[in-house]
């Protein structure tokens, strides 16, 4: 700008101004900030102000002058200045437009932002740290990834195609807080016949995935301060909505038939809720057994507690059926049964659900109601004809063999090259495997080596609970990786562990 020497209210002057709308290089920045003229002025200014570089009083250029020296629109001054005013950086006077008096109190230097006292988070949110990418997920054995390449995009892509066919106008408001009834029935009816349970549609209540059943279950049935048992090792999906909910937690040793706490322990430290995966304990793969399924519910009964049975991946089993659910051992089981369709469908759909005992559907509904407003009509609808067109069945029925295909590879390439003594855990069902390692080598260690080398399997220990035993060793899912790899992959992970 040409007008250098006039001083304007307050001690700000027009250099500064000069210095930080120079035509050319302020043309030049808005275009390669890919802004326009209008927008780049308005930003520079309201900069200039939040950091006291014009203070208060400060008079801008006029309208017609700024445009002409910046060789932009005085349409586009004038709307800069009215966003800036409307927002109260600037206030029009008799003697221009002026930056506002906005008392805005000096502000300490800060050399550590950490430092700060705004800084600090909340304890529950203490020892939860998960950077995985989406790059890290699809990396071969990553738990927890189904075979995405053999998903039939195609079916999918009907039963999308009839969804939108029902779409009408209120399929834009908010959505039934339970879920879609055609996905509540369709669910309902493949669970009694599948997993053994006993439940009709208004006991099903859909959900986001896993981790809002897990969440919404633990504020439905606990309250801030009960105690909770959970698995150790286990799913720290588990742990972190039990920990957001308030919850203590009571780690429980998981052993070769899985859960099995103190007799002692149900009247000395008696549990709001028991977190368990019985028909494929996560990580381990054991199976918890018959007996102690009903002596876990009697238990329950006795105590008033709640059994919340996660049976995230049942579906998938090698050496037979699918095990029934323990929900549907007893009438009247105080069992809350969480299912997801991450692993039977696709991690990107979101959908999951949890099913609740019949004496308790009209609570849960009326809180539920209050708390989760929900949307996502369409992919209900399809995930709804999916199901009940058989292409989910045909799907798992498929993917069954294929698991069986991809783990005995990968059992194979283990027993040709893996150089460590060690047990393969888990192969029972499932979509992954546990390779335990001798305490002299550091399952984190390894993992982030083979995290360098393109490779996603997980340290065990990572997924203890705060129980007594450690465990040490890495969990390998195979479900997304083709056999054709295994032999490569696993010789390449043998190498890095040798090295």
């Amino acid at each position: 700008m040409r007008r250098t020497t006039q001083a304007t209210h307050h001690g700000a002057t027009m250099s500064e101004l000069n210095d930080l709308l120079e035509p050319t290089t302020f043309r030049a920045q808005a275009m390669g900030q890919g802004q326009t003229l209008q927008r780049a002025l308005y930003e520079r200014l309201k900069q200039a102000i939040g950091q006291g570089r014009l203070l208060p009083g400060a008079r801008l250029p006029g309208s017609r002058e700024l445009a002409l020296e910046l060789g932009m629109s005085r349409n586009g001054v004038i709307h800069a200045y009215e966003l800036l005013t409307a927002e109260g950086h600037v206030q029009p006077t008799r003697q221009g437009t002026v930056v506002a008096p906005v008392g805005r109190p000096p502000s300490p230097p800060v050399t550590n932002p950490r430092s700060l006292p705004w800084h600090r988070m909340s304890q529950r949110s203490e020892g939860f740290d998960r950077r995985r990418t989406v790059a890290d997920d699809l990396q071969p054995f990553m738990p927890g990834i189904p075979a995405l390449d053999a998903f039939p995009q195609a079916v999918w892509g009907r039963s999308m195609a009839r969804a939108r066919q029902m779409a009408g106008a209120d399929s834009l408001s908010y959505r039934p807080a339970a879920g879609e009834p055609e996905l509540r029935q369709a669910i309902a009816t493949y669970m009694r016949a599948a997993r053994g349970l006993q439940c009709h549609a208004d006991q099903v209540f859909v959900t986001d995935g896993t981790q809002q059943a897990l969440e919404l279950v633990a504020r439905l049935l606990a309250d801030p301060g009960d105690l909770a048992w959970i698995e150790h090792p286990g799913y720290g999906g588990a742990r972190s909505a039990f920990v957001s909910a308030g919850l203590k937690l009571q780690p429980i040793t998981v052993g070769p038939e899985g859960i099995d706490p103190p007799e002692a322990w149900w009247s000395e430290r008696t549990p709001r809720l028991v977190y368990t995966t019985p028909s494929h304990q996560y990580p381990l793969g054991c199976t918890l057994s018959l007996s102690r399924r009903l002596h876990l519910i009697a238990r329950a009964h006795a105590h008033g507690s709640w059994l919340v049975e996660d049976d995230y991946d049942s579906e998938f089993r090698h050496d037979g059926p699918p095990l029934a659910a323990m929900q549907g051992l007893e009438p009247h089981a105080p069992v809350v049964y969480v299912g997801t369709f991450s692993k039977t469908v696709f991690p990107a759909l979101r959908l999951g659900f949890f099913v609740v005992p019949e004496a308790v559907v009209d609570r849960v509904a009326g809180v539920v109601g209050a708390w989760c407003p929900r949307g996502h009509a369409l992919s209900q609808w399809a995930l709804a004809d999916f199901i009940d067109e058989g292409h989910f069945t045909r799907h798992l029925r498929r993917m069954r063999r294929l698991y069986r295909a991809r783990q005995a590879a990968l059992r194979e390439a283990l027993a040709r090259h893996w150089p460590l003594p060690g047990q393969v855990l888990g192969g029972q069902a499932g979509m992954h495997l546990v390779l335990s390692l001798p305490a002299t080598h550091d399952d984190r260690a390894l993992a982030w080596l083979a995290h360098q080398a393109g490779q996603s399997p997980r340290p065990l220990s990572l997924y203890g609970t705060g129980g007594i035993d450690g465990f040490n060793g890495l969990v390998m899912g195979y479900a997304n990786t083709p056999e054709g790899r295994m032999n490569h992959l696993v010789k390449q992970l043998a190498e890095l562990t040798k090295a």
